[in-house]
């Protein structure tokens, strides 16, 4: 796959902070919103490295969707409360009974700082995450701070805006599909939008240019998210991210999450070939079958294809793989299944495009 590394150095929000702390961290105690991907260059977790740099002041944690660890494999499930031995402090999911901070768990707080990689996609849930807490900071009189990180997609904008009156947990306000917004501006955006009136301050990235992709940061890609393994994996997500909403398997429960997509009753090699035919730019998709362990069509075999990028400046899933799939119902076989259906089979075994 052809992407641009970058030899120029490349400061984090995280190493920011710690270069040039912002006025509500210098002295007051503070929460961190983390998971396993909230690392420096030496791969320490920011927990560590702000408990280290700011003694004392760190008391308490707070995890996303799927947990601090990403051990939540599969999507929608709730993580429990915990405790994080290193340091002794509270781990509060806000991906459980709850998707607020309690007003307990902020009581004492000066601010509340947000490390988290984000992956560009409306869909993907911290950004909602950090608009319910802006909304419980605002609430309790203290400021948000954002350290900021690279969107990996860099600053292209693409796919439809998500309509008024469809908000929900995995989209707030109108933005498109890939936003091309760091979760920094993001944070900000959504502050204004919602006219939620929370204190926030990003801790910029320094030294990104935002047309540049994650390989340009030099850093590795850590999975924010247990089904996000690769950063190739962001690059189709945009799109594939849509089979969701149907019950062609978008790869959970495979070691290509995203990057396959299939059903039981997709003929691969038609569906590669048809896939062929319509020339997607800077992709190519290969014919294969895999059997999910869990989710959508677990331990049955399924055809379909994998998503292999060439060009991942060139590439634009949305305008390529996320919108080709309604108009590949005939080679997908689900013509045959539309007919099944209609004929009173059970819809939730199959795929419904018509």
């Amino acid at each position: 796959m052809s992407m641009t590394t970058s030899t120029d150095p490349i400061q984090f929000g995280l190493e920011h902070c710690l270069d040039e702390p912002p006025a509500a961290m210098r002295d007051g105690k503070f929460g961190l919103l983390m998971n396993l991907a909230s690392v420096d260059s030496d791969f320490r977790f920011s927990s560590d490295v702000l408990a280290e740099r700011f003694p004392r002041q760190l008391v308490a944690l707070f995890s996303p969707q799927h947990g601090l660890w990403g051990e939540q494999q599969a999507n929608m499930i709730e993580s429990p409360h915990a405790v994080y031995p290193p340091l002794g402090l509270p781990i509060y999911s806000l991906y459980s009974e709850t998707r607020r901070p309690l007003s307990e768990w902020l009581q004492g707080l000066d601010c509340l700082v947000v490390d988290l990689q984000d992956v560009g996609t409306r869909v993907y849930t911290f950004a909602w995450t950090i608009s319910i807490c802006l909304e419980a900071c605002a609430e309790a009189e203290i400021p948000l701070v954002v350290l900021d990180r690279p969107n990996p997609l860099g600053g292209l904008s693409e796919g439809p805006l998500l309509e008024s009156g469809w908000e929900t947990f995995v989209g707030r306000v109108t933005i498109p599909m890939r936003h091309g917004l760091s979760l920094g501006e993001l944070t900000r955006f959504v502050n204004q939008e919602l006219t939620i009136g929370a204190d926030v301050d990003v801790v910029s990235v320094r030294g990104w240019d935002r047309q540049r992709l994650w390989p340009a940061a030099g850093r590795a890609w850590l999975p924010p998210s247990p089904n996000l393994p690769r950063f190739e994996s962001t690059l189709v997500y945009p799109g594939q991210v849509l089979l969701e909403g149907t019950n062609l398997s978008e790869g959970r429960g495979t070691t290509r999450p995203f990057e396959v997509a299939g059903a039981p009753f997709i003929d691969p090699f038609r569906l590669a070939d048809a896939m062929s035919e319509m020339a997607l730019p800077a992709v190519r998709c290969v014919p294969t079958r895999f059997r999910p362990t869990f989710d959508k069509w677990q331990d049955q075999d399924c055809g379909g294809v994998s998503l292999h990028v060439l060009d991942a400046l060139t590439f634009h899933d949305r305008r390529s793989v996320g919108v080709c799939w309604p108009t590949l119902a005939e080679p997908a076989g689900l013509v045959a299944t539309s007919v099944r259906i209609r004929n009173g089979e059970d819809a939730d075994r199959h795929s419904v495009w018509q």
